[in-house]
């Protein structure tokens, strides 16, 4: 579903990726691991039409959406791919609700509809008696569900996440990657993360490793 073919990127005379290859399949959980600097965010950047690579090309569901630009590429991500973060990124004015319909109103889905699909997915993280809340009045963990509820509001093909337990404590960070497996078994959501995480790296269906800007 997703193909990374001869991805290459460098920042200024650093080489970061040299060459890339890398392929997911829809309902897996792949998560990539390494030391630092072995390229591992950057190619979740890439993967992610956040970045683009200096040479090669990414593949999502047919489209090879490392070429496309604007309006194109902004529409492609908000509908195919969803982001996690180790900091959740959650807009401290609003409220869980508000945070997790933030996507879903960018592509323009009437307000009723966002916020019935919002409270679904509050209530399977088991927080819907948290939709109100502001950011400040929630823990870690729940801050985190709330970045995972926003990322899914769209049904995207892929949720790619950047180290997202890395700001939990054991307990919460463990729930978080069975919430991972559950999505998966239960819905066939397709995960990418990137992780210094071993338990979390175990309970992948596949674990690459990235080292010198390639994958060993």
């Amino acid at each position: 579903m997703l193909k990374a073919t001869g991805v290459k990127k460098s920042y200024g005379n650093l080489q970061i990726l040299k060459g890339v290859n890398f392929e997911v399949q829809k309902g897996e959980i792949v998560s990539i691991i390494g030391p630092s600097g072995a390229g591992k965010s950057t190619l979740l950047h890439i993967l992610g039409t956040l970045d683009k690579p200096d040479e090669g090309e990414v593949e999502l569901k047919g489209s090879v959406i490392s070429k496309l630009h604007g309006d194109l590429l902004s529409t492609f991500r908000n509908q195919n791919i969803g982001f996690v973060f180790q900091f959740h990124h959650l807009l401290p004015e609003f409220s869980a609700i508000e945070n997790i319909c933030i996507p879903a109103f960018i592509a323009k889905t009437n307000k009723k509809q966002a916020e019935t699909r919002a409270l679904e997915l509050l209530d399977l993280f088991g927080l819907k008696d948290r939709a109100n809340h502001k950011p400040n009045q929630l823990s870690g963990g729940e801050q985190q569900r709330i970045a995972i509820a926003r990322a899914l509001i769209n049904n995207p093909s892929i949720i790619l996440a950047d180290e997202p337990s890395g700001n939990l404590d054991s307990e919460n960070a463990s729930a978080l990657h069975q919430l991972f497996v559950s999505l998966r078994d239960n819905f066939q959501q397709t995960f990418v993360i990137v992780t210094h995480n071993e338990h979390l790296a175990k309970t992948s269906d596949r674990v690459v490793t990235m080292k010198d800007g390639l994958i060993v």
